[in-house]
Formats: structure tokens, sequence, C-alpha cells
């Protein structure tokens, strides 16, 4: 065993090191690492199925052996040289696999994660869900931590996350920051969240909503006056709308609709793409739930959120394909990335091939950065002429 602890040691070193993101450990190849996106194979023996069990052995506590056991898998996070490691631990082919995600050790600013601005505003309003959604390694769970270090380090609030497990560590700034872990300090999340609204919270984050009993209390805690922060695996505001009303049965869902329209504040949908020459960045699209969409989720008429979207820049909203459209335009990533990641790739690559051809509008480039440039005042007065902008659009 001492000689599994020192393989595991030298592998999490060499991910360190190198600044990948993941390593992968399965039986039949050398340990993995996927670096800047790509998958690389590591100098070192093709493992076999007494190496797994034994790195498996060397790091995964007894519960999580247990559940390992029990349901065929099992996730926990690990500390390793000051960094934390998120862990999945399962069953493929009779044999044990595990996946280990790093975690960045230092928490990211908003500028440093090119966090869409109208997310400043959003998190301290004094109630209402705001939800961050992409697919799995889409940078949500570093995207919520910097929002609750924003929160720690300039506002006195009293923050409670539930999560599983629990990767970034939040000290007590400005906040009270208390952290569960769910299997470790509660049983799930539903139980979580009816605790947490005993407990004088002022802003809730939920690590993930599941199930209909964890979105249910999610949209319950955010009417009644909290802050509720969740995430889901959706890919855009739209299909995430979409996505919440669809759990719940048929005679529920008309009143789900009403209840979420006006607890819902915004949705953040992200994609973390590779950067050139190296490096990963996001593309974000940003929903503020306005009137309009509001009217939108109770009526049922979620095929029209994009288009609210387009025309709502002047709330800080934008679509995901803007966002790649301008990492492309950028030079920060590649057309062929781009394209991949996109909602309406023929629409995008029409719009890449008109930028790439130098025929693209000089309106619509000037009124880009126009909007730009005046983006502070336009938030100021967000209110205010909102009938031109739309009609000019």
């Amino acid at each position: 065993m001492a000689a599994t602890t020192v393989l595991i040691d030298k592998l999490l070193t060499t991910v360190i090191q190198a600044k990948a993101s993941d390593l992968h450990i399965a039986v039949g190849q050398p340990p993995v690492v996927r670096h800047q996106g790509r998958m690389r194979r590591l100098d070192t023996k093709v493992l076999d199925a007494d190496d797994t069990v034994g790195l498996m052995k060397s790091i995964t506590p007894d519960r999580c052996q247990q559940e390992l056991q029990e349901k065929g898998g099992a996730d926990f996070a690990i500390s390793y040289a000051d960094y934390r490691f998120r862990v999945a631990v399962f069953r493929q082919r009779g044999n044990i696999g595990l996946v280990l995600r790093r975690i960045p050790s230092q928490f990211l600013t908003f500028e440093q994660i090119g966090m869409p601005e109208a997310i400043r505003r959003l998190i301290v309003r004094p109630r209402g869900l705001l939800l961050v959604t992409g697919p799995t390694g889409s940078g949500k769970t570093t995207s919520l931590a910097s929002m609750i270090n924003f929160l720690n380090e300039n506002y006195d609030r009293h923050i409670i996350t539930m999560e599983d497990p629990i990767e970034y560590y939040h000290t007590h700034k400005k906040c009270t920051v208390n952290q569960r872990e769910i299997g470790v300090d509660v049983p799930d999340f539903p139980e979580a969240l009816r605790r947490a609204l005993r407990m004088d919270p002022d802003i809730i984050l939920v690590g993930e909503m599941r199930d209909l009993a964890t979105i249910h209390a999610a949209i319950e805690a955010a009417e009644t006056g909290h802050v509720v922060f969740g995430t889901l695996h959706t890919s855009s505001a739209a299909s995430t709308i979409n996505r919440i009303i669809d759990v719940f049965p048929k005679e529920q869902q008309d009143q789900i609709r009403t209840q979420l329209s006006t607890a819902l504040i915004g949705v953040l949908s992200q994609a973390l793409m590779p950067k050139k020459p190296e490096g990963v960045i996001a593309a974000y699209e940003m929903m503020v739930v306005t009137p309009a969409i509001q009217n939108l989720i109770r009526e049922n008429k979620t095929y029209r959120i994009d288009s609210s979207i387009q025309t709502g820049r002047k709330e800080g909203m934008f679509l995901l394909d803007e966002s790649l459209f301008n990492l492309w335009k950028n030079g920060l990533c590649d057309k062929e990335e781009v394209l991949l990641r996109s909602s309406k790739p023929k629409e995008l690559a029409a719009r890449i091939g008109a930028a790439e051809r130098g025929i693209l509008e000089e309106e619509e480039e000037g009124e880009y950065e126009d909007e730009e440039g005046d983006e502070d005042e336009d938030y100021e007065d967000e209110d205010e002429d909102e009938g031109p902008r739309r009609r000019r659009r």
C-alpha cells in the first residue's frame, strides 16, 4: 500500500505541475491527464486491476468505499499540496476507475473569468433564484465560488452552501459562511434546504438541483426572501426553464411556471473553450429576468426567450453565440471550436464568414462598440428608453 500511496502522490504532483485539469485512471492503459482540453497519456506503466484498486483505496474514505460497493460509484474531495481535487470513483466492466478534477487553489476574480457585468447586480438583490448552467466541466463551480467570494469580501451576509462534495473552502470574511457537505453533514439536498431556512440565511447555494424536491424547495426559498444560487446541466436559458418545468407532474406545471416567473432573477449559461495559444476561456450566455421574460415563462412561450435576450443588451443580456463570435473575433478561440459549441452553428458560421470577407455591416459593428463603451451608463438608467432600443434592433 505504501508504494501505491507514493504513486498517487506522484500522479497528483504531475497534474499540478502540468496545470492539467483532470486525471483519469482506468485498467488497460497508463494514467491519462486532460491538458488544455486534450487527453494525454502519461509515460508510465499500463495499469492493471490491482493498481486501480490500490489507488482507489489509498484516497477513498470508508463511507465512499461502502457507497462504491452498494451503488457502483461515489464522489468526494481530497486535499493535496494546497490543492483540492474532486474525485469520482466508479465500477466499469467489473474494474475500478477514477477521475480526479483539480480545483484551482485560489478564487478567481470576476475580471479574470470574464463574468458578465449583470451578475454583480443580481447577486446583491434581496431575494430570487439565480441559476448557473452548463455541461459537466464547464466551470460552474468556479463561477459560483467567485460569486460567493465576491460577496464575502464586500458585503455582510450569512451564506449557507450545500455541496456534494465541497470543492472550494471559504473562510469567514465580511460574511459568515457555513458549508454543508451532502452525505457528511446532512443526508441530502432537500433535507439541507429545509434545515437552511431555519438558520437565518441571506444566501443559499444549492450545489445541484437534481430532483423535484430540491427544485421545488429552492424556488420556494427564493420566493420567501432569500437569494438562492443553483446549478443545472442545461446549455441555454430557454432550455433551463423547460428542464425545471418538465420535472414537475403535468397538473402542477402551470402553478410552477407562475412561481418560477416571480422567483427567477437570472440564468448564466457557460461553456469552457480551448484558448489560443494555450489555456481555457469561458463563453457565456446571460439572461436577466425582466417583466417581458416573466410573461414568457408564465405563458409557456420559452421559444421566444432567445429573441428577448437578443433585444435585452441594455439589461446586460446576450446569447451564447454572441459570446462565441466575440471570442473568435478577438483571436481568443479557433473558428472550429466556437462552431462546435454554438446553438445555431449555421447562423454563426455565416456571420463569421461575412466578417472574414470584411462585409460585416459597419453600422452593426459601430453600434456594438458604442454599446460596449456606454455599458456603465446603460446599467445606471436601465429602465429608461427601453422602447426605442428594442425597435432599433
